[in-house]
């Protein structure tokens, strides 16, 4: 039987090349991350008030009857406030029994069930106002006919595009700076950036106590607006040059 035999240099290629499965691994490019935080303050120029009337009846037609009644100018208020249709929002209805309970009990000893004494129901709208100066009287005048319930009144910026916008200038030359001094400080020099990310926490505006604008009227509800702080976090990931 003949036997090949291989050349001298092809069987010592062999012999040193590589297994599938075997290449060495590569070495993790050196990184640094650096978080910084921007924020921009404006005075709000928009409130949201969450108002209604809550009624109540011997049977549901008539708390809804009432209810309906006092609804009804509570918008004609609002409309005539200059609110807009499209400002007025209904947020929850409902059409409650009210119970009342016992200490009685059967012959067997069992407290009896509560019975229905009436009815209650709830309507209640949200309201944009882009008009913060007639907000007191707009409150005043809804109480005035028959909104028996302010949920809360919150504050914002219509437009915080240019805001958050500024936040995030301010966030990433924070994020630069913090980086140029850690780099002199661990003798390294900084490469590409290879890497960007916030954190979508902006949505919880802060407000600030100081510097309030006045919108209290002599014949309406006194309302303080404030100011309010939209904040980014930005994620910055440098590589470090060998």
């Amino acid at each position: 039987m003949l036997k090949r035999i291989l050349p001298l240099s092809t069987a010592l290629f062999l012999a040193c090349a590589p297994l599938p499965g075997f290449a060495q691994d590569k070495v993790p490019t050196a990184t640094m991350n650096i978080s910084a935080t921007g924020a921009a303050t404006a005075a709000p120029d928009m409130a949201v008030v969450t108002s209604g009337v809550v009624t109540e009846g011997t049977t549901a037609r008539e708390a809804l009857t009432a209810n309906n009644e006092a609804m009804n100018a509570l918008i004609d208020v609002l409309k005539s406030a200059g609110i807009e249709t499209r400002h007025i929002q209904t947020s929850d209805f409902s059409v409650q029994p009210n119970y009342v309970h016992t200490d009685i009990r059967d012959q067997n000893g069992y407290v009896l069930p509560p019975k229905i004494s009436g009815y209650r129901v709830s309507n209640m709208v949200t309201v944009s106002v882009v008009d913060l100066d007639n907000l007191g009287a707009v409150l005043d005048q809804a109480v005035t006919v028959g909104a028996n319930s302010i949920n809360g009144v919150s504050f914002s910026v219509s437009n915080p595009n240019k805001l958050l916008d500024e936040a995030r200038r301010q966030a990433m030359a924070e994020a630069i700076k913090n980086a140029d001094v850690y780099a002199q400080a661990a003798n390294v020099t900084l490469s590409r950036i290879i890497n960007i990310s916030e954190n979508n926490n902006y949505g919880g505006q802060q407000y600030k106590p100081v510097a309030r604008m006045e919108m209290a009227m002599s014949d309406s509800v006194p309302m303080q607006a404030g100011e309010i702080d939209y904040s980014i976090t930005v994620n910055v990931t440098w590589e470090i040059a060998e």
